[in-house]
């Protein structure tokens, strides 16, 4: 059954790609992130996430960046800290969204690698899923980013493709507390 991936990065997805990709799964990318700023550290992500789609032969999509929005969907969590209220409120904006344009082209299913990094919590990643899920109708497909191998796995892709890799989640508000992601 096809679902959507909603990636945030290609460092984080392009092992979950790979390996996705290898077993013939029917997915596609989603790159919805209008948490990352500034823009031009939008448009470097995009269009790395778009490489690792082009050589393993996956459907890109990328959904609008409207960072205006997302700065109202956290407004007055601006100085929650690193895995705090924000950081779930943008997980659940952006799954949300991804899940209705999942519903919108008749796609039941929504995965991510949004917990992926070691920095973020991934059980945050999943109550806002399930969240959105329950909002949406649309199913969560956990998938393991971590475990298994694909730590590994996505450290040797990274190095091996010379993928660009960031120093922070892209919210604003990481770069001004100097939390690395």
């Amino acid at each position: 059954m096809k679902f959507l991936l909603l990636s945030c990065c290609a460092p984080c997805s392009c092992a979950v790609i790979k390996t996705l990709a290898e077993k013939a799964e029917d997915f596609e990318v989603v790159f919805y992130n209008p948490n990352v700023v500034p823009e031009e550290e939008y448009i470097k992500r995009r269009n790395e996430n778009r490489r690792i789609c082009e050589v393993y032969d996956i459907p890109f999509i990328e959904l609008e960046y409207d960072h205006e929005k997302w700065n109202q969907a956290i407004k007055g969590l601006e100085e929650e800290p690193e895995r705090g209220k924000r950081c779930e409120m943008c997980f659940y904006m952006r799954l949300k969204k991804v899940m209705a344009y999942a519903q919108s082209r008749g796609i039941s299913q929504v995965a991510s690698v949004l917990g992926v990094s070691r920095y973020k919590d991934l059980a945050q990643v999943n109550r806002a899923a399930y969240r959105a899920a329950d909002e949406t109708g649309v199913a969560y497909l956990e998938i393991e980013g971590r475990k298994g191998g694909m730590q590994e796995l996505r450290c040797r892709l990274i190095k091996d493709m010379a993928l660009y890799n960031q120093k922070y989640c892209g919210c604003q508000f990481s770069i001004s507390k100097k939390t690395p992601q």
